[in-house]
């Protein structure tokens, strides 16, 4: 697997600030209470944060994974969308703002204009108090709006819908695709890796390709999924470092987490169809000699491609190719 991505040193150090002055025993019973009620099932009756301790507890927990699914599903569609330049970001239900910060890191200094939209208003005080210090320029002047969903998403470049549609009910949850999507360039819908949350993502692919959008990533085409149906499902894998405070929530040994998510990016831009690569769905096995693949390929199918030592270049491309990548 690849190395552990670290955190922006901006965000790890505003993470450290907001915290600093709440005793670990709080950040623990909130952590817990967040995590009886994001495995419970069903939607959200009310705002699952309920204060300032709730919100920096979620923030200390949460927004290092978030930041790095929202992160590698967008830079898997900047590796194929060749004018994937975003100017202007709505982070829909962005909470205290990881995606936005994923944003920044993928795109750099072309990013100029961000809007978070949530319905928490610990949630957004928070993000904005991580993002006064920011190296992004974009970051420190983000506008950081209260809304109820489903709400009208006003038009951007790229739009984000992270983590956001398990807690609306189905109807609400395409509703909500559809919004964000209709004055978009380019939107990312993720959610966490499990079956449910891939078919969520599922869902949401057939509103953006029932509105004429082309799916970037991670599939290679924008035909019907071919793992629909199947014990399967399409799932990718992020790996960032942790902080101290993080394992220490986490209760955790391990310096990294993998962050299991699904995710699909659509856009109205150029997709570079004619380069087309297949997408590596599971971790490369690797024996004497052979890699085997698991691909999802441009034509719609999903097959297992063996490439022996015997191909010289492309067997130590295949060694080195990782749950993800484009192959």
């Amino acid at each position: 697997m690849d190395l552990a991505a670290d955190l922006p040193a901006d965000l790890a150090a505003a993470l450290d600030a907001a915290t600093a002055d709440i005793p670990l025993r709080e950040l623990e019973a909130s952590v817990d209470r967040l995590i009886a009620r994001y495995r419970t099932p069903g939607r959200a009756d009310r705002p699952i944060l309920a204060g300032r301790i709730d919100a920096a507890a979620y923030a200390a927990y949460r927004m290092p994974a978030t930041w790095g699914a929202v992160r590698a599903a967008l830079a898997a569609a900047a590796a194929r969308v060749p004018d994937l330049a975003p100017q202007s970001l709505v982070d829909v239900g962005g909470g205290t703002g990881a995606a936005a910060w994923a944003a920044a890191a993928v795109f750099g200094e072309s990013l100029k204009d961000i809007t978070v939209l949530d319905q928490v208003p610990e949630a957004l005080e928070l993000g904005r108090g991580l993002a006064r210090d920011a190296f992004s320029g974009a970051l420190r002047h983000a506008e950081w709006r209260q809304v109820r969903f489903p709400a009208e998403v006003p038009g951007a470049d790229l739009v984000t819908v992270s983590y956001v549609l398990s807690e609306l009910a189905p109807d609400a949850q395409q509703a909500l695709v559809g919004t964000s999507a209709k004055n978009a360039q380019t939107i990312a819908v993720i959610e966490p890796g499990t079956p449910d949350g891939y078919q969520r993502i599922m869902a949401a692919r057939d509103v953006l390709v029932g509105m004429g959008l082309h799916v970037a990533a991670p599939c290679p085409h924008s035909d019907a999924c071919p793992l629909l149906g199947t014990r399967d499902w399409c799932h990718f894998a992020s790996r960032i470092h942790r902080s101290p405070l993080h394992r220490r929530l986490k209760g955790a040994d391990l310096q990294y987490e993998d962050e299991k998510f699904a995710y699909v990016v659509a856009t109205r831009l150029p997709v570079a169809e004619a380069q087309a690569q297949a997408r590596i769905l599971r971790h490369p096995q690797i024996r004497k000699g052979l890699v085997m693949m698991q691909l999802c390929r441009p034509d719609g199918t999903v097959a297992q491609e063996l490439v022996s030592k015997r191909q010289g270049d492309t067997y130590r491309a295949a060694r080195d190719a990782d749950w993800g990548d484009s192959w």
